[in-house]
C-alpha cells in the first residue's frame, strides 16, 4: 500500500520533463540551414559536443566603419561567393587547441576567432546565433553547430538521423528572445 503513493509521486515528478521534452524539434546529425542575409542554404554538422558554431571563411579581416569593429570575410565553401560579406563583430572567441595543433613558438592554447550574429534557418525555425569565422575547408560540412546554438533551436539531435527538418522554409523574422 505505501509503495503506490510513492510510485504516484515519482511518476508526477518525472512528467514536467516530459512535457519539455515534447517542446522541443528533433533534428538529425545533419541539416539543411539557410543562410539569412546571404542567400545560401548548406549542409550542417549539428555537434552537441562543441559549444559555439563554427562557419567556413576565409581572408577574414577586421576594420572599423563608423567606430564599431566589423569584420570582412569570403565563404570558404567552394566557389559560393566570389564577393566580400561585412557583418558587425559581435566579440573575439577564444577556441581551444587541440594537442596536435599547439605551437610552442605562439604560446597560447587557444585561437582567438571573430564572432557574428547570423540569421540561421533551420527546417520552419528561423534564429539570430553567434557563429565564429574559421577555415573549414577540410572539413566535409562548411557549417558546424554547436550546443549554444542547439538550444537556441531548442533541439534535440538524434544522431541516427539524417535532414530530419527537411528543407529550410522560414519566414524573414528571426527570433531573438531567449
Amino acid at each position: 500500500m505505501t509503495l503506490k503513493p510513492l510510485t504516484a509521486v515519482l511518476c508526477f515528478t518525472c512528467l514536467p520533463g516530459l512535457v519539455l521534452a515534447g517542446e522541443k524539434t528533433v533534428y538529425g546529425l545533419n541539416e539543411y540551414a539557410a543562410l539569412q542575409g546571404i542567400d545560401l542554404e548548406v549542409a550542417a554538422k549539428l555537434d552537441t559536443g562543441a559549444k559555439t558554431a563554427s562557419l567556413s571563411a576565409r581572408d577574414i579581416k577586421r576594420f572599423k566603419r563608423d567606430g564599431e569593429s566589423w569584420v570582412r570575410f569570403y565563404l570558404a565553401i567552394d566557389a559560393a561567393h566570389s564577393h566580400p560579406i561585412e557583418r558587425p563583430l559581435a566579440r573575439v572567441s577564444k577556441i581551444k587547441r587541440r594537442a596536435g595543433d599547439y605551437d610552442p613558438e605562439e604560446g597560447k592554447n587557444y585561437t582567438a576567432r571573430p564572432v557574428i550574429e547570423l540569421d540561421i534557418c533551420m527546417g520552419s525555425a528561423l534564429r539570430s546565433i553567434e557563429v565564429n569565422l574559421t577555415d573549414r575547408s577540410a572539413f566535409q560540412y562548411p557549417l558546424l553547430i554547436g550546443s549554444e546554438a542547439l538550444k537556441r533551436f531548442d533541439a534535440l539531435v538524434d544522431p541516427s538521423l539524417k535532414y530530419a527538418a527537411g528543407k529550410p522554409a522560414c519566414a524573414n523574422a528571426a527570433q531573438t528572445a531567449e
